[in-house]
């Protein structure tokens, strides 16, 4: 594998991170919701800090703090916004969750959090932190959410889909809801493989999205638009 990730108006170095640009880390970061407004955003376990970065391309006037409990990826984030046309409103940190004590809200938080248990364990220690719940729970993820959205703020993440009914009930219980449930499916055959799912303090039916990712042997249509500020070619 390459050291770096191109896109079209940045590109990712992952030489160091514990994780590497990935599939799931894109479509979180060309699909969650944007309004426009958000003037602070949080990007827990940014890992070489894609997401970030192109949250960064899509919210002109947001700054973005980024985490990570694994002191490579939070350096190679810091070297990768650095390089980036966003330098001045990118900063990474290397921390944890539990470690974290903002002065300030925000209107977004997102994430790519570990979602496995401790069932076959990667033998990797630092893949393992990026990739296991108990790195980092989903009620810690909730539970810090809860306090430090602020009114009107929102909580992005991206899942495997089978996850949906847990979540549902782990975020009802920190008083955070979903507004926006987007199903991945690889190709039209299969069922969901990922949700990207969007909280907020508001109860409300969620919108019900499916994206495909394959048509045939190629990106589908609806794949492509949804990264087309992103992707080269």
């Amino acid at each position: 594998m390459e050291d770096s990730f191109r896109f079209k108006q940045f590109s990712v170095r992952h030489r160091d991170s514990a994780l590497k640009v990935g599939t799931d880390a894109v479509i979180l970061g060309a699909a969650l919701t944007l309004s426009g407004e958000e003037k602070e955003a949080l990007d827990i376990g940014t890992g070489s800090g894609v997401i970030a970065l192109m949250v960064a391309q899509r919210a002109p006037g947001c700054v973005i703090s980024a985490i990570d409990i694994d002191k490579a990826s939070a350096e190679e984030a810091e070297f990768n916004f650095a390089a980036s046309p966003w330098a001045g409103r990118l900063h990474a940190q290397h921390c944890a969750l539990s470690e974290f004590r903002p002065e300030k809200r925000f209107d977004l938080i997102f994430s790519n959090p570990p979602y496995y248990d401790d069932s076959l364990k990667n033998p990797d220690e630092r893949e393992a932190a990026a990739r296991h719940t108990d790195s980092l729970s989903f009620a810690e993820i909730f539970d810090f959410s809860s306090e430090h959205l602020t009114a009107d703020g929102r909580l992005s993440l991206i899942l495997p889909a089978e996850t949906l009914n847990p979540i549902k009930r782990i975020a009802a219980s920190f008083g955070l809801f979903p507004f926006r449930i987007l199903e991945i499916q690889t190709v039209e055959r299969k069922r969901p493989k990922r949700i990207v799912i969007e909280f907020s303090r508001k109860k409300s039916s969620p919108s019900q999205e499916k994206l495909i990712l394959q048509r045939g042997n190629q990106r589908s249509s609806e794949y492509q638009a949804l990264c087309s500020e992103f992707y080269l070619g």
